[in-house]
């Protein structure tokens, strides 16, 4: 079993769910229903997906919640132009969130190459082998 608490695209995805939190807690507040609920929800889902994917016993297994993981983060990156548009977010914050969520949308791609790669992999060979730490 994986220790999602080592994984640094967990702990990246976690500060951004803080980030997104303390942003979100500036929008208007007969938004907190409706999109200040929905991008705290996407953000929080990240995080969850990696450690949930994390537990799972085959690599790909893990890959599909990493996917589920980057798919949060583009409705994180959705609602967060939303938010733009409709000036419920400054210029700086919505910069900072951005830049967070490209790079974190690039380790999960990464991550999931990786894990594809290793899958397939071990198939060509005719075994399975999981991920150990």
């Amino acid at each position: 079993m994986r220790n999602f608490r080592e994984l640094e695209v967990w702990q990246r995805a976690t500060k951004l769910t803080v980030a997104v939190y303390r942003c979100s807690a500036h929008f208007p507040q007969d938004e907190r229903f409706g999109l200040v609920q929905q991008i705290r929800r996407a953000a929080a889902s990240i995080g969850a997906n990696i450690a949930e994917g994390a537990a799972k016993e085959s690599d790909a297994d893990f890959s599909r919640f990493l996917q589920i993981s980057l798919g949060s983060a583009c409705e994180v990156e959705n609602f967060l132009l939303l938010a733009s548009e409709l000036k419920f977010v400054n210029l700086d914050a919505e910069t900072d969130l951005l830049a967070q969520l490209m790079s974190l949308k690039k380790q999960l791609t990464r991550f999931i190459q990786f894990l594809n790669n290793k899958v397939s992999a071990t198939r060509r060979a005719g075994q399975r082998i999981n991920f150990a730490p």
